[in-house]
């Protein structure tokens, strides 16, 4: 019976988790009303209020979701590669491409910083998909590909490079967006080489 009770509240929690994902990627944090998510998914809103605390709670989850999800295609994109200097283009390159799934865009990019604030942001960051940025240039300092120097402040550089180019390239309505910026990338990156 309890492991029955389990999965009901767990089956709830994954359900109201995708409605909120849904509906934040569409609207925008402030649009979204948690009454309205809980009742999509025929649940009281006390019970959005049981698995997530708040509307801000949902909000902490999924981008959690997102942020872990994109932080697996960039390390897939790269895991395909032997070449660590290739790895590097590959998950910058998976990163960007990314920008077109509104959940990337809209989620982390737009709403997570100002919703979460800057540090919280940065910190759920951290977790998934910069620290890959973080081990593929250490990578490369300790193969000799680029020169020896501070990791930290060059995977900064580029994470925020690339948060910007993705927040273009969401927005842009040119077919050749994503090409421009892919090569645009390369000189970036061939710079540090």
């Amino acid at each position: 019976m309890a492991s029955r009770r389990a999965e009901q509240l767990a089956a709830t929690r994954r359900t109201l988790l995708a409605e909120g994902r849904r509906r934040f990627a569409a609207d925008g944090y402030h649009d979204v009303v948690l009454a309205e998510v809980a009742g999509a998914v025929g649940v009281t809103k006390g019970a959005a209020y049981h698995h997530f605390g708040s509307k801000v709670g949902l909000f902490r989850a999924v981008v959690g979701e997102v942020q872990r999800e994109l932080g697996e295609r960039v390390a897939e994109a790269a895991d395909r590669h032997e070449d660590p200097w290739e790895r590097l283009r590959a998950g910058c390159r998976a990163f960007l491409a990314a920008g077109s799934d509104p959940a990337v865009r809209r989620v982390l990019l737009v709403d997570a910083p100002t919703v979460l604030g800057w540090d919280e942001w940065r910190s759920m960051d951290e977790e998934s998909s910069a620290r890959h940025l973080t081990e593929a240039l250490t990578a490369l300092v300790e193969a000799g590909v680029i020169p020896d120097q501070p990791v930290e402040p060059l995977s900064r550089l580029l994470s925020g490079a690339m948060n910007e180019a993705a927040l273009w390239l969401a927005r842009s309505t040119d077919p050749r967006a994503l090409e421009q910026t892919e090569r645009a990338l390369d000189r970036l990156l061939n710079g540090i080489r």
